[in-house]
């Protein structure tokens, strides 16, 4: 991503699906176009080390995969991860734990403790972690850490587990809303970081993002525009040299 002569940042539709990526997803797309885990990742590649949790991680994941195909292990867990434990006193009308009933496009792995199992259901990522004294067919349970953020985080993943509820989820009627302004932002300071990433100066970022018209109109030394372009690209560079952990 630092080679000046491409220009693989120009289409702003390579980057609609960053619209639909949730605080881990986009956590994810910034740490990997930091230069210093890129490198990272090469020399783990070659002699292999265990440095993943200087970047938050449990194992170090591709950098040239994007959030569509990646599975980073975060540590610690990202507040959307939803814990499934035993029950250790279930009732009689217990659901069992089936594994395979879970809906959507599944990603399973073990990251040396336990299950860490990501799904996909149509625009939403659903993950989670499961303990390692779960078996399939046993009574189970959701955990929240306790601590002074409790109802802030039962509320972070109250949508997710409603996702789960295989009696009434048909995969076909889960939507999205319209993506916000906050989506909007993240997908332009991605396409921003990359051009600069890229060698491109920041009127060359403008002309990308705003089109070659609008900045040669609005193109100043203290105006809007460059004013704009400046604050995304730095906001870009706060969030890929460790502000991404705020994402999660």
């Amino acid at each position: 991503m630092a080679d000046s002569n491409t220009v693989h940042w120009h289409p702003s539709a390579a980057y609609l699906y960053v619209l639909h990526l949730d605080g881990p997803g986009l956590a994810w797309e910034y740490l990997r176009r930091n230069p210093e885990y890129r490198r990272a990742w090469q020399r783990h590649r070659r002699h292999p080390q265990h440095d993943a949790l200087r970047w938050g991680l449990r194992l170090l994941e591709d950098p040239a995969l994007n959030a569509r195909d990646a599975y980073p292990d975060w540590f610690p867990d990202p507040a959307s991860v939803v814990q499934v434990t035993p029950d250790a006193n279930p009732p009689a009308d217990a659901l069992p734990f089936r594994l395979w009933r879970v809906p959507g496009r599944k990603h399973l792995m073990h990251d040396g403790k336990r299950l860490v199992l990501s799904t996909q259901l149509v625009n939403r990522m659903l993950r989670m972690a499961i303990s390692p004294a779960l078996e399939d067919g046993m009574a189970y349970a959701y955990a929240v850490r306790a601590g002074c953020k409790l109802i802030e985080r039962w509320r972070t993943i109250e949508a997710e587990l409603a996702l789960l509820d295989v009696a009434t989820v048909h995969l076909t009627a889960i939507t999205t809303g319209r993506p916000g302004r906050a989506s909007m932002l993240h997908m332009r300071t991605l396409q921003a970081l990359d051009g600069t990433l890229a060698g491109a100066s920041q009127r060359g970022v403008a002309e990308v993002l705003f089109g070659i018209a609008a900045v040669t109109e609005r193109w100043y030394d203290d105006g809007d525009l460059r004013a704009q372009v400046r604050r995304m690209i730095r906001r870009g560079q706060t969030l890929m040299d460790g502000g991404y952990h705020r994402l999660l």
